[in-house]
């Protein structure tokens, strides 16, 4: 009776756990690319239009953690440092409270740069990591989290979780 106790525990435990980790498939309209999701607590909320391509996710509310995805046509043989670069000289500096973080290399299905930033909003510590993706010699993906300091540091793991995940189709 014991053995089968601990079988039916471990069984529910099994279970338990596989719904946990599950994770949610995103397709951009277009089907240029797919990320996977690794919480229920992820979910969509803005789509393409007509003109332009544009996802953007937030993780329970917006201040916890907000995902923007955006395709970048850049000159041939520009690197993700380079727009990583650009992007700090010509719109993160004017982030009110902003505050350069380091740039490391990221590895995932599609490799690049990461740039961490912090800054304020409406008084309160906000955290910015960029994932700049190259996707060919003149496509760079760049996947914009933001979120209060405390809040998207302690989901770092998702947010890797998802960069590493987006495959383009």
């Amino acid at each position: 009776m014991k053995y089968l106790m601990a079988f039916l525990v471990s069984i529910l435990l099994g279970a338990s756990a596989v719904t946990i980790l599950a994770q949610e498939a995103h397709i951009s309209d277009q089907g240029e690319y797919s990320i996977e999701l690794p919480s229920n607590l992820w979910r969509s909320i803005a789509e393409s239009d007509t003109v332009r391509e544009r996802a953007e996710f937030v993780y329970g509310d917006r201040m916890d953690g907000y995902l923007q995805i955006r395709k970048e046509i850049v000159d041939a043989g520009t690197s993700p440092e380079d727009v990583a670069l650009r992007d700090q000289d010509q719109k993160l500096r004017y982030i009110p409270g902003f505050v350069e973080g380091k740039q490391e290399p990221f590895s995932g299905r599609l490799n690049g740069v990461t740039a961490s930033y912090e800054f304020t909003k409406a008084g309160k510590p906000m955290m910015g990591r960029i994932y700049y993706l190259q996707a060919d010699n003149r496509t760079i993906y760049a996947l914009r989290f933001t979120g209060l300091r405390d809040k998207l540091a302690r989901i770092r793991n998702q947010t890797d979780s998802i960069a590493r995940s987006f495959k383009l189709k």
